[in-house]
């Protein structure tokens, strides 16, 4: 090796930034920065299994006047979905060949922070990547993004270990509508109408509706000028983003996005979370890491959690039927 010291101040160097990896990769997409900002990015502790408590049913309300009898009858009003717990880790190499061509202390500084910057950029990327996918990437080791959770044919396939084709199990079901023929400008804010209302519930509404640039493009297109409100907050830290009705909506599109193109999912994300461990959320894992057959230094940041949902009745996406013919 060419000099045991720069193990150590490679290693602080990655600790110090890994409360800012956390952050930067919760802002790397408008989904999880939601949930970051509503505190949906809740930590967890321990166990081989991550729970979700679930509220369906409702209890007993007795109209009564005198001495009438008030009726209970015990039902089962909560229950819990269990997601796997998914890793991620991303190896941090350098050389001592590097280490020996950028031996001043800036300019070992310098390689240091360049190589975290690469993989904070990678972290970012791949997560937001997963975050729209069906958890089975990577052999079903990916966690379960939004094709999984907000699914096309919500009647198929088990999600938090509860099977979404039992009868009995219609509330964990999200909502899912392909329009009738291809959106334009014209029908595209009627189709939107109809799915944001299929998940009003009271106060209880979307407020995130993210899509990819070709169904961004038509909302735009649908707009007359003095209805084009924008979040500015999102709008700001990036985001492309319009406001429809109580939502934001945004384009989450565009290239390498794995957004789908042919999508616009209607988000209450009161009830998604990204659940990471407290131990393992963007750290440095594992102790002394020096090759021991090459003249390098490796370090992996870890990552531990999955994504999660308590309620899927008040989630939605919206299909295009033109990109629907196209994929057939």
């Amino acid at each position: 090796m060419a000099n045991s010291n720069y193990n150590d101040i490679f290693t602080s160097t990655l600790e110090n930034r890994s409360g800012q990896l956390a952050d930067v990769v919760s802002k790397s997409n408008a989904l999880l920065r939601r949930l970051q900002e509503k505190g949906h990015n809740r930590s967890i502790s321990g166990g081989s299994k991550i729970v979700e408590e679930l509220e369906y049913g409702q209890g007993d309300m007795t109209w009564y006047s005198g001495y009438d009898t008030i009726q209970y009858t015990p039902k089962d009003l909560f229950s819990a979905a269990e997601y796997s717990l998914k890793l991620c880790a991303v190896p941090v190499a350098i050389s001592g060949e590097d280490l020996l061509k950028n031996s001043g202390q800036f300019q070992m500084m310098d390689l240091f922070e360049k190589r975290i910057e690469n993989a904070v950029k990678t972290m970012s990327n791949k997560m937001s990547e997963a975050a729209y996918g069906d958890g089975t990437a990577s052999s079903g080791k990916a966690i379960g993004g939004l094709q999984l959770l907000v699914a096309d044919t919500p009647t198929t396939g088990t999600v938090g270990g509860i099977n979404r084709a039992t009868s009995g199990n219609e509330f964990w079901r999200n909502k899912s509508t392909t329009a009738d023929s291809a959106l334009t400008k014209d029908t595209i804010r009627p189709a939107m109408d109809k799915m944001y209302m299929s998940l009003t519930r009271g106060v209880d509404k979307p407020d995130l509706i993210v899509t990819g640039t070709d169904l961004y493009a038509l909302f735009e297109e649908s707009l007359v000028a003095q209805q084009r409100f924008a979040d500015n907050k999102l709008a700001d830290a990036g985001f492309e983003a319009l406001r429809y009705k109580g939502a934001d909506v945004v384009c989450d599109g565009g290239q390498g996005s794995a957004c789908p193109d042919n999508k616009m999912y209607f988000l209450n994300t009161n009830y998604l979370y990204l659940r990471s461990h407290q131990d393992r959320n963007m750290k440095v894992i594992g102790g002394e890491r020096l090759a021991v057959n090459q003249d390098a230094i490796y370090k992996i940041i870890g990552w531990a959690g999955n994504m999660t949902m308590s309620n899927a009745q008040l989630q939605g996406v919206l299909i295009d039927a033109a990109e629907e013919e196209n994929q057939g």
